[in-house]
């Protein structure tokens, strides 16, 4: 048995990461190509960029994953957040450690994940259901400016692994149900730390009630808590 004790689910995610690997060398071809022809803005990306990845998975790298995991484990994770589903892959690592809590602690448990792209939550949903894990899991599709809007609380623990424009908005729809103690993860934050800037004023503002490090993970890896 491996990392999360979960044959079924581990299988699929193996399947998953390979499936997300392969795609890589498409990925940096694009983004390379852009950069050089020097129209290319991570603070938000244009209708080509948005077509080049509607099939992309992107999924959050497995030791950045597995990680996510720990931590929700260590809180006593029931409600979760994450924002920038995909094709579900880091949705099952949150799903898997919430039913275990749950089981373990008793009470229900749920993780609640946004996704944009139709073609995605399709692809998603049908993932959650192989690996068993549809009943801990509320899709919302759509713009998740909407989606996210009024979400309840407590929330436990956040994923924001998405578009750097879409960080901020996020983060300032969830942030009045973060419970004390609760921690908010961001992927990416040293590689794109420029297009983050609004995302860092917020978390950095003492008003807002946060603490937040960078952690040495490939690409940098915001850990962020409500204080």
């Amino acid at each position: 048995m491996g990392f999360l004790n979960d044959r079924r689910v581990e299988t699929l995610l193996d399947r998953l990461h390979a499936q997300s690997s392969s795609q890589d060398g498409a990925l940096g071809a694009y983004f390379e190509k852009r950069a050089r022809e020097g129209n290319l803005d991570w603070k938000g990306l244009d209708a080509d960029a948005h077509r080049f990845m509607s099939d992309k998975m992107v999924a959050l790298d497995r030791e950045k994953a597995e990680l996510c995991t720990l931590l929700c484990r260590a809180l006593r994770a029931r409600r979760v957040v994450e924002v920038g589903t995909s094709f579900g892959v880091s949705t099952l690592y949150l799903a898997s450690a919430v039913r275990d809590v749950a089981r373990e602690d008793g009470g229900a448990g749920v993780v609640i994940a946004t996704e944009y792209e139709p073609a995605k939550a399709k692809a998603a949903r049908a993932h959650f259901a192989e690996a068993g894990l549809a009943d801990w899991i509320e899709l919302r599709e759509g713009d998740l400016r909407e989606t996210l809007r009024g979400v309840a609380g407590p929330i436990d623990f956040v994923l924001m692994d998405i578009w750097t424009e879409m960080a901020r908005p996020a983060l300032e729809r969830v942030a009045p149900a973060l419970r004390r103690g609760a921690i908010v993860v961001a992927d990416n934050t040293a590689a794109f730390s420029e297009a983050y800037t609004d995302y860092f004023a917020f978390v950095n503002d003492p008003k807002n009630g946060f603490a937040t490090r960078t952690l040495p993970y490939p690409g940098g890896l915001e850990l962020t808590v409500r204080t």
